[in-house]
């Protein structure tokens, strides 16, 4: 059995919560798959976790204890709930969304204080975050401070491998999506032309999509989105702040700014990792797996794995581009990319276009997330 098996690493220490990134970048080197009692085994070599993604036959992405679509599925199953997905996120879809985006966007960064240190995440990255992923599936303003207080709970029972919590939570978010739904139906005809109502009217395999599997595709676009894009917009204003040349850079050549954030979040990945479990006995990076073993893609190493990228910490867009695994790769490469480009792209031209300096507060120091988090919890910057 996997508990039986040694532990190589903890990854709930206190050495590896302090600082996440510096943590992995030593197991890369030390032990690149390693066994624990927490995420069984995990990859943290780029090639690894490159093989794993293109190979979904050996290591399936079925790891979920719950119907989660299509995220937790595998061809040829899911094939079609991919090509439904995929029509919500095309370039027609994105150009349709930019306008209510940018306003979002210009609309919260008109709300920062200039002149004195304020906490970016809560002022700004969060809020961001709830505010485009309602506008974008067409929710109220009062769902925001909910999902805020979900998130929260969600990440503490992750954190704490709590599965009572964790399931209760599920629950909880699964009856907000059910409530909007509800909102559309008695709507009939009224209702609004929005993503959540859209889903209503698909079709898979020739039915129409049951609420269960509408409950589970929104679920899991909201739940990594609102992580991983308040996440994201963190470490990138941390970063442009740590490297001023780079901002004022970025303020003349808008043009470079999306390579730039791809890059900035190669070097600092806003989500950590994510699952597989192997469907037969497999060989990696020196151990075997036997089949049924659950594997951890650990993003935050891999894409800054030395043998592919050099100086992990080396800004090199360009050169970085081809091999960055921000989005995944293969079958499973995040279907939702374009929305989350799209959403930093704008949210960080509009604080640079609207701002004429970005600094880290030196009152306080920024305060870095915990697992399964990544960034920072507590951003104090100041906007000149």
């Amino acid at each position: 059995m996997n508990a039986a098996k040694p532990a190589d690493w903890d990854p709930r220490s206190a050495e590896v919560l302090e600082d996440q990134i510096a943590a992995y970048d030593a197991m890369r080197k030390r032990c690149p798959v390693a066994h624990s009692d927490y995420l069984w085994w995990s990859a943290f070599r780029h090639e690894d976790v490159k093989r794993v993604l293109e190979d979904h036959e050996s290591f399936s992405n079925a790891a979920s204890n719950h119907l989660s679509i299509p995220n937790a599925m595998d061809p040829p199953e899911h094939t079609p709930y991919r090509k439904i997905i995929e029509g919500y996120f095309t370039p027609e879809r994105m150009s349709a969304f930019e306008p209510e985006c940018r306003q979002i966007a210009d609309a919260l960064v008109a709300e920062l204080p200039r002149g004195e240190d304020f906490d970016l995440m809560a002022a700004f990255a969060q809020p961001f975050a709830l505010r485009i992923q309602c506008a974008f599936m067409g929710w109220p303003a009062s769902l925001h401070e909910p999902l805020r207080q979900w998130i929260g709970r969600n990440h503490a029972a992750t954190r704490a491998g709590d599965r009572t919590a964790m399931a209760q939570i599920a629950v909880e978010f699964d009856g907000h999506i059910k409530q909007q739904l509800v909102v559309r139906r008695d709507a009939g005809e009224q209702a609004p032309d929005d993503v959540t109502n859209r889903l209503l009217h698909e079709s898979i395999n020739g039915r129409p999509l049951s609420d269960e599997e509408i409950v589970s595709i929104v679920r899991n676009w909201t739940v990594g989105e609102l992580g991983t894009i308040a996440a994201s917009v963190g470490i990138v204003v941390q970063y442009l702040a740590a490297h001023p040349a780079l901002q004022a850079e970025l303020r003349k050549q808008a043009d470079a700014l999306a390579d730039a954030i791809d890059e900035i979040l190669r070097i600092h990945a806003p989500l950590i990792a994510n699952r597989r479990v192997t469907t037969c006995p497999v060989e990696i990076g020196g151990r075997r797996l036997e089949a049924g073993e659950r594997l951890t893609l650990i993003w935050a190493s891999a894409n800054r794995d030395e043998a592919v990228f050099g100086d992990p910490d080396a800004f090199d867009p360009v050169r970085n581009r081809d091999n960055n695994l921000l989005y995944g790769a293969g079958v499973h490469v995040c279907p939702g990319a374009p929305l989350a480009r799209l959403e930093l792209r704008l949210i960080i031209a509009a604080l640079l276009a609207n701002t004429t300096d970005i600094s880290l507060a030196s009152s306080r120091l920024p305060a870095r997330a915990s697992f399964p988090a990544s960034g920072f919890s507590s951003l104090p910057v100041r906007l000149g």
